[in-house]
């Protein structure tokens, strides 16, 4: 990421930021050509994002919830540690804090007001405030990426910086006090996996397509899936949306020490294990991780929606396993579809908001005369 950020909302947003590369090599050429991989990771991440979002609507029977463990342990710090590494090269240019604004806080402000007021009159709910310091369901990630990328000239300064943001996560979980202002709980406690991107090579995602390290992924998400099996019936699931502390949570507060360092070993492997089975090569799903911060933000609508209308207790069945079979998959073709470049083209007004009309032109980036 030897470049400045390019332009699009594909390089900018949610779970994307910063250049893509060349197919499968996890590095940046010149002229920021996308990766494959990296796209192909962020389309399939949304689609777990997106089902796991649509599991919360009904009743979780063991082995739902199962499943619900096992990809929220990873699904959220594989994108946070794909927005750290895509982050690399952020020094806090002129250009790039114009991009910060147009590429995060805007579709951040937009979306914040969007959602309470789709909550405060389709759940009617009147007395629901817009509060741009309290995000609201799916735009704290916003939020943190906002607050993440400001930091990372910081980051990139220190000598050990993972072990620093450890340090800065731990404290995080045993202290209720944080408060609720942007999501700072969440901001503190997953601060480590984008610190973790920031520290990664392009070797280092060379190295997980290695044939053995396939092979090991396998058996990987195997154990860790009759783990989450085992765990489903004994370990509250505010553990894996770290915006609590572990008081708050009704746990001692020593265990928010061991299940910081716990949860961050297990999603790292989990992670490893499912970048390892991300295709480098360009599919059919390639062109819709651009569009991911889209698939995003609106799904939430969806989801929410059928939670205010009352249509999954209304429809009984479909909290039986054929129904949540049918709702995963309207889930992931419902995202899949906001994905795609149409939608993309409608939202770029709020997701790619062409505000040069509003900034000072960087006097480096004046053409010289003679």
């Amino acid at each position: 990421m030897a470049n400045d950020i390019p332009n699009g909302v594909a390089q900018v947003h949610f779970p994307i930021p910063g250049p893509a590369s060349t197919p499968g090599a996890g590095s940046s050429p010149a002229g920021g050509a996308r990766d494959a991989f990296f796209d192909n990771a962020k389309y399939l991440l949304i689609v777990l994002v997106a089902v796991a979002h649509a599991w919360e609507l009904v009743e979780s029977s063991r082995a739902t919830k199962a499943l619900y463990i096992l990809v929220y342990t990873f699904h959220m710090p594989a994108f946070i540690i794909i927005s750290g590494y895509l982050s690399r090269s952020f020094a806090a240019r002129p250009r790039q804090i114009r991009r910060l604004i147009s590429g995060i806080v805007v579709p951040y402000v937009v979306f914040e007001t969007a959602y309470s007021l789709f909550r405060r009159y389709v759940a009617d709910e009147p007395g629901f405030a817009i509060s741009l310091l309290d995000p609201f369901l799916l735009t704290w990630f916003l939020a943190a990426l906002f607050i993440w990328r400001l930091t990372t000239p910081l980051w990139l300064q220190l000598r050990h910086p993972l072990a620093v943001a450890l340090a800065v996560a731990v404290p995080a979980s045993v202290t209720p006090g944080v408060g609720e202002d942007l999501n700072l709980q969440r901001v503190l406690q997953f601060l480590p996996f984008f610190v973790l991107g920031l520290c990664l090579k392009p070797e280092h995602f060379r190295l997980l397509h290695r044939r053995a390290i396939r092979m090991l992924a396998i058996p990987l998400f195997a154990g860790a899936l009759a783990f989450a099996y085992w765990a489903a019936t004994r370990m509250r699931n505010e553990w894996f949306f770290r915006r609590s502390s572990a008081q708050e949570i009704g746990e001692p507060w020593w265990t928010g020490v061991v299940m910081t360092f716990a949860l961050f070993g297990c999603s790292l492997l989990l992670t490893a294990a499912f970048l390892a089975w991300v295709p480098r090569r360009r599919t059919w799903f390639t062109v819709l991780g651009a569009g991911t911060i889209c698939g995003y933000l609106l799904h939430g609508f969806l989801t929410k929606g059928a939670k205010y209308s009352g249509l999954i207790d209304t429809h009984t069945w479909l909290h039986d396993p054929a129904g949540k079979i049918v709702l995963s998959v309207v889930a992931a073709v419902a995202v899949t579809l906001m994905c795609t470049p149409p939608v993309r083209r409608l939202l770029r007004p709020v997701t790619e908001p062409d505000l040069s009309w509003a900034f000072r032109r960087d006097p480096a980036e004046r053409p010289h005369k003679g």
